[in-house]
């Protein structure tokens, strides 16, 4: 049937499934289309790191997930020579493997077809399955027209909405069909996911580990129940390889007999697209950026662009925010790609070179044991995670405001405009991140001074704060639905329009709205 919706979600992986629950929750009619008959039955992406756990927490789904989640130890990587030899490299993945004071939740892994029947069943909005994009036009009247093919039926329907947000992966159709270049390394190798059973868990459990590298490619145990990956470069002539075979010869023991359950090959791309939508088409996800596994770090930045982009949208489509806001999504997470990007290769590379030493080192009958290359920054990457600073209209710098900067793999927590707000317990036990929601929060020690400057259209909520972070007795945080920090009071503002302008200049706002009901197109 033909059909006309707000916002059309092309893509059933994470970032779509999390975007179509985003949107829901601040009252946006979506419908999610995605090609594949079901969900991906495959592991694929899983590490759901910190500051992705604090977005499903908004959302309400942080303790599904980790309920079925490994525990904590598991999060941990160990190089070894083969399967059952010991470590000669290990190192932990921060804020997986323990708690953090910088954050209120724990970072959980976990197997992504293990995570998008969460995210599916967290909202309520239309899905399609079997529905392919083959047609995409943006309309003079403002509206964006996509045709869906049936890939098992044969019909057709044509679908109109606001806008389309496309999260459908590194080879986006949506991409391509807007003519948008990419750069970066681009496709880098393919290899080769083999899903088996082996009688392996009562061993890992006594060794626990996300992944076990290998110079006979990597393993990874799938859920805490049972069931085994391993990674390898796809050999040459994959389609006669005995994948059975091959598996048992990794694990370097001819007495297990490994039952392989699926089998994928798939590229490593390495890409940041040159722009993140065209008109009233937004890209998110591997489709804005592919980043290499190494570091865990490609879905959590995906995540992100739609936790950035989603109250961007709402604000525009319930009408307390301008379009020219939806410009911001690219001058903030653009950067951060490129960010993210640079850091997996080097992790790529410090991989590399660890098994690269230890080879030599047995080749020279050395020492059993090897320095990490990169201690305490493989995994251990907070300033990536929490650290991110945006620099775009939407953030109204102060003049101690720092430049931005690459915080790298160090996190120093900072309460300046355009970061994350910082963790901080309240007096009620909650933290300052469970004060966010579906509406700008401004935390201040003063609420009531504050309430009596507040006024419609934006969504905002008043909370107290203990005087910390810098903030005097009268100052306060704006802080945008997503967390981030758009303007910063150090104490009574300069005029009693100072909060209205601020809201009115971070949401690009020209005044005279009056907000629609949620979810008006």
């Amino acid at each position: 049937m033909d059909a006309e919706v707000p916002v059309l979600i092309v893509g059933g992986g994470p970032v779509g499934l999390t975007a179509r629950a985003l949107l829901e929750r601040w009252g946006v009619r979506t419908l999610l289309v995605e090609k594949r008959r079901e969900l991906s039955p495959f592991p694929r992406s899983r590490l759901v790191n910190v500051r992705s756990m604090e977005i499903f927490r908004q959302l309400g789904l942080a303790e599904a997930i980790t309920a079925r989640a490994f525990a904590p130890e598991y999060g941990r990587i160990r190089l070894r020579d083969t399967l059952f030899d010991g470590d000669f490299a290990t190192d932990a993945m921060a804020g997986i493997n323990a708690p953090i004071p910088e954050s209120p939740v724990i970072g959980a892994l976990t197997s992504q077809d293990r995570l998008e029947p969460t995210l599916l069943a967290a909202a309520d909005a239309q899905v399609l399955f079997g529905a392919e994009l083959v047609e995409l036009r943006q309309e003079p009247d403002g509206l964006v027209t996509a045709v869906l093919a049936d890939r098992h039926g044969g019909g057709k329907a044509r679908v109109r909405a606001r806008y389309l947000l496309a999260a459908d992966g590194a080879n986006s159709t949506v991409r391509h069909r807007l003519g948008i270049d990419t750069t970066g390394p681009g496709a880098l190798r393919s290899f080769t996911t083999v899903v088996f059973d082996a009688d392996l868990d009562g061993w890992s459990a006594r060794q626990p580990a996300g992944v076990y590298a290998t110079a006979h490619g990597s393993f990874l145990p799938l859920y805490p129940e049972g069931g085994w990956a391993w990674l390898v470069p796809t050999p040459d002539d994959p389609d006669r390889a005995d994948w059975p075979g091959l598996v048992s010869r990794a694990l370097g023991d001819a007495t297990m007999h490994p039952e392989v359950l699926r089998v994928q090959h798939w590229m490593v791309n390495a890409f940041v697209a040159e722009r993140f939508g065209h008109g009233r088409v937004l890209l998110a996800g591997d489709a804005a950026h592919a980043i290499p596994p190494s570091g865990g770090l490609g879905m959590n930045v995906g995540l992100a662009d739609a936790h950035n982009l989603c109250w961007k949208l709402a604000g525009v489509l319930n009408g307390w925010a301008g379009p020219d806001l939806l410009k911001t999504y690219e001058t903030e997470r653009q950067p951060v790609a490129h960010l993210n990007l640079r850091q997996a290769v080097a992790n790529s590379q410090l991989w590399v070179q660890a098994q690269n030493r230890r080879q030599e080192q047995l080749r020279n009958g050395g020492a059993t044991q090897v320095e990490l290359p990169w201690s305490q920054r493989y995994f251990a990457q907070l300033g990536l995670v929490l650290g991110v600073a945006y620099r775009s209209t939407a953030v109204l710098t102060d003049d101690d405001t720092p430049p931005q900067d690459d915080q790298g793999t160090d996190y120093v927590p900072t309460a300046a405009p355009g970061h994350r707000m910082p963790h901080l317990w309240l007096t009620d036990g909650e933290s300052t991140l469970d004060t966010l929601g579906e509406w700008f929060t401004l935390l201040t020690p003063d609420p009531a001074y504050w309430e009596r400057l507040t006024t419609p259209p934006w969504p905002l909520r008043i909370e107290a704060l203990p005087e910390a972070l810098g903030c005097g007795p009268h100052g306060a945080f704006l802080v945008r639905p997503d967390g981030h920090i758009g303007a910063r009071w150090r104490d009574r503002p300069p005029h009693r329009g100072a909060l209205h302008d601020a809201l009115t200049a971070i949401t690009r706002a020209t005044g005279g709205w009056s907000a629609p009901p949620a979810g008006t197109p």
